[in-house]
């Protein structure tokens, strides 16, 4: 190699040198300039922060003094409480009041009636929240029963007779779904499989136990239904060890219960009916219970028709196999455990006497009509002879 070459050599490792090192020199420069900008950006974010959750703890208006009549319901959460302020327009952020109440640990906000205003902050209304205000009175409730065997309709009927909550707006809240994802975190086991059901005419139908509930004024129609479903979750705990013993899950029980209730009147004829059902369903038969129909046609009939059993629905069974996709009222604790606990025999077919309501069970098809014409048939022209007869009198 030449001296020239060798000396270029050196004089371009020394440029590739003194060119590194000032790209590196530059790397840092730059790397410094973001993490001052990201700690700029940092510190106005926190300072923004900081002051808006402290405005947020501030009064909404210092100089409107004039207070509101404000009822915090029983049992209310914490973060409900905070809703409840923020729709009263008490409070700027319903979610920093809340967060404020965990920071504080405070858990002791109390139900009532309160007088407050816009013109206090946070820590005055909290005050006033601990120390109590005037009781929400018995003469406030209303005693709301839910009858064996209602359906969802039938319920909502009830709380509009009684209540200040429409039928329209109970069952659009119980359909609504983001009702029911609420629900779902409430009672995760019981409600969480409804979320893969479809057909249904209403989820939540079935799932709302017969009992009386106490109401009192302004309670929020979600509070109430919330009520409702957690008396059947209660009902589902309990009977977990008895539903390992059985093929069906809980919402497939209800749904024969609640078949089951409309069906036998005695314990005794409720689980001989049941075990009827469940012989017809290990057949691979229809269940060909007017029940369901009745359910499909939202209306109460002596008489199911022909006509009516052609009514196109998964609630049919006259149509469709299985035990459609879900309850059609809400069953009773005695209609679950019939079902639960069924009379095993070799009966696939029932029928009811018209007049005495006597159940009567057949193990053969031809059995059956034979109890049909005894105890359907004759009744219903006994009935139509005498009604004609009556006519005749009138007439004359």
């Amino acid at each position: 190699m030449s001296k020239l070459n060798w000396k270029q050599l050196k004089e371009e490792a020394k440029y590739n040198e003194a060119r590194d090192l000032t790209e590196d020199l530059w790397a840092k420069r730059i790397v410094k300039y973001i993490l001052r900008g990201l700690l700029i950006l940092f510190i106005i974010g926190f300072v923004f922060a900081s002051g808006y959750t402290y405005q947020s703890l501030q009064p909404l208006a210092k100089k409107d003094t004039q207070t509101q009549e404000v009822m915090i319901p029983i049992g209310s959460s914490n973060k409900a409480i905070a809703k409840l302020l923020e729709d009263h327009h008490l409070i700027r952020n319903s979610r920093i009041f809340h967060t404020y109440l965990k920071l504080k640990n405070i858990t002791d906000l109390q139900a009532g009636y309160f007088d407050l205003s816009p013109s206090m902050n946070a820590d005055e209304i909290i005050n006033q929240l601990q120390e109590g205000g005037r009781p929400i009175t018995a003469d406030t409730d209303v005693k709301l029963t839910v009858v064996e065997g209602m359906m969802l309709e039938e319920i909502a009927e009830t709380v509009a007779e009684h209540t200040s909550i429409t039928k329209e707006e109970f069952i659009k809240t119980a359909d609504n779904p983001a009702f029911i994802k609420k629900l779902v975190q409430q009672f995760p086991s019981l409600i969480q499989p409804l979320m893969d059901k479809e057909d249904l005419k209403h989820p939540l139908e079935g799932y709302l136990y017969p009992a009386t509930y106490d109401y009192f004024t302004d309670t929020p129609v979600e509070e109430l239904i919330s009520d409702m479903v957690a008396q059947t979750n209660l009902i589902y705990q309990k009977l977990k060890p008895e539903l390992e013993n059985t093929w069906m899950d809980f919402h497939q029980v209800l749904t024969l219960a609640s078949i089951v209730e409309k069906e036998g009147i005695t314990p005794e004829d409720r689980r001989l009916i049941a075990g009827v059902f469940l012989n017809r369903l290990e057949a691979d038969m229809p269940l060909q219970s007017d029940i369901t129909v009745l359910y499909v046609l939202g209306e109460h009939k002596e008489i199911v028709t022909y006509n009516d059993l052609e009514k196109d629905s998964p609630y049919n069974l006259y149509m469709y196999s299985g035990l459609g996709p879900g309850p059609f009222n809400s069953p009773s604790l005695e209609a679950i455990e019939a079902v639960l606990e069924p009379e095993w025999s070799n009966y696939y077919y029932f029928v009811a006497d018209l007049d005495t309501q006597k159940v009567y069970y057949a193990e053969t098809f031809e059995e059956h009509e034979v109890l049909v014409e005894k105890y359907v048939n004759k009744s219903r022209e006994s009935q139509q002879e005498g009604s004609s007869n009556d006519k005749d009198s009138q007439q004359e």
